[in-house]
């Protein structure tokens, strides 16, 4: 089963690679954002996608986001993947 979680674009950090910060329920993670790209990366910055390993896959509408991340709260989902999402991103810290 693939899960994609709703993240909000932040900033884009490597647009020659197509790479920008998302914001996944607090957890901020770099995702490529070539699947969305349309215009202007900058364009991107303030809209939500859904996020699937390492890769926005879609955009989607703020109110769309929200009711997504309330059913993957509900199912138990989304806790455990940002769980790890967070355990990911302090190793590479060296918070670990």
């Amino acid at each position: 089963m693939c899960l994609g979680i709703p993240g909000q674009i932040v900033a884009i950090t490597d647009a020659g690679r197509m790479m920008a910060l998302a914001d996944v329920s607090g957890v901020k993670r770099e995702v490529n954002v070539a699947c969305v790209a349309e215009g202007p990366l900058e364009a991107l910055v303030g809209h939500w996608a859904l996020i699937h390993v390492g890769f926005a896959m879609s955009l989607i509408d703020e109110d769309e986001a929200a009711r997504t991340l309330e059913a993957l709260r509900d199912l138990g989902e989304a806790q455990e993947t940002l769980a790890q999402m967070a355990e990911g991103a302090a190793a590479l810290e060296g918070r670990a």
